[in-house]
């Protein structure tokens, strides 16, 4: 089972990657690709951080699709996030290396296509 001070750990070891002030939110290059659930608890009062759920970010909605449906024990989202392109991600269902490799792909998502390809090999999508 992972925490979120496994992704706290494992998102600043990518490169680039800086930690919101906040202290829930990573981002590569100024722009996020992971970051700490806000949940509506109530509808009448302001959400709350669920530090069991993070949120990431996905190409697109096919990819948000794909892995909703091939993921549905540890994936899930919400009306707030119709038409975004960001997954949740339930870190009791994730071992440290699945997410892991959760946070690569949200990762490949934002970072700059140098940045990228020196820092993990991959290509970063355009954009």
């Amino acid at each position: 089972m992972a925490t979120i001070e496994d992704v706290r750990r494992l998102a600043v070891t990518l490169p680039g990657v800086t930690e919101g002030p906040d202290g829930v939110r990573w981002l590569v290059a100024g722009r996020p690709f992971a970051w700490a659930w806000m949940e509506r608890v109530d509808p009448r009062k302001p959400r709350l951080l669920n530090p069991r759920v993070i949120a990431v970010r996905v190409r697109d909605e096919a990819e948000k699709r794909e892995r909703l449906a091939a993921n549905p024990d540890s994936c899930f989202t919400e009306p707030h996030y119709d038409g975004y392109p960001a997954v949740l991600v339930r870190l009791e269902a994730m071992t440290p290396d699945a997410l892991e490799a959760v946070l690569r792909e949200a990762w490949l998502t934002r970072a700059p296509a140098s940045l990228a390809q020196s820092g993990l090999g991959y290509t970063a999508e355009p954009g």
